[in-house]
């Protein structure tokens, strides 16, 4: 239950950003769950915002370079992250974290998150977080398909 109240209060603002105020700037959309292993096969576009997590597994200090690591079908996915935003940074390896940033391409890596935030979420349960993502997505499905179909339903 935890991971999905922390879920709904983080993507809150999605609700609120495609919502019309007169006299308020819009608020940008919010940014999107990503497995790693979504983040690796290219299903997200450099430039993109975005919010993952996974467990820390290297740090390099002088670089500013981490990576995180997550299982999904008994495979390891590891992903890197540029963390010169967020420094200092007191990096516990083995601990879960979970990242919000931008996606680049760099030369000799796939992908790197540029970190925003990066947080330790220690004690989290990883598999109740990726249930409250899914679950999260077929919401946010299901209203967009209601609301597709209500809008054609009144154009006609």
């Amino acid at each position: 239950m935890h991971a999905a109240v922390l879920l709904f209060f983080w993507t809150r603002g999605a609700a609120w950003a495609g919502q019309r105020s007169v006299g308020f700037k819009m608020l940008p959309s919010a940014t999107v769950y990503r497995f790693p292993w979504e983040i690796i096969s290219g299903a997200v576009q450099e430039g993109d915002s975005l919010r993952t997590f996974g467990k820390l597994i290297r740090y390099e200090p002088e670089e500013s370079m981490a990576t995180l690591s997550a299982q999904h079908s008994s495979k390891d996915h590891c992903v890197a992250v540029h963390t010169k935003f967020v420094e200092p940074f007191d990096a516990i390896i083995g601990a879960q974290y979970m990242v919000f940033g931008e996606l680049e391409k760099k030369e000799g890596v796939r992908a790197v998150i540029c970190a925003r935030v990066l947080n330790c979420v220690d004690g989290i349960n990883v598999a109740l977080l990726q249930k409250a993502i899914q679950d999260q997505r077929r919401f946010f499905q299901k209203r967009t398909t209601t609301q597709l179909e209500s809008t054609d339903t009144a154009d006609n």
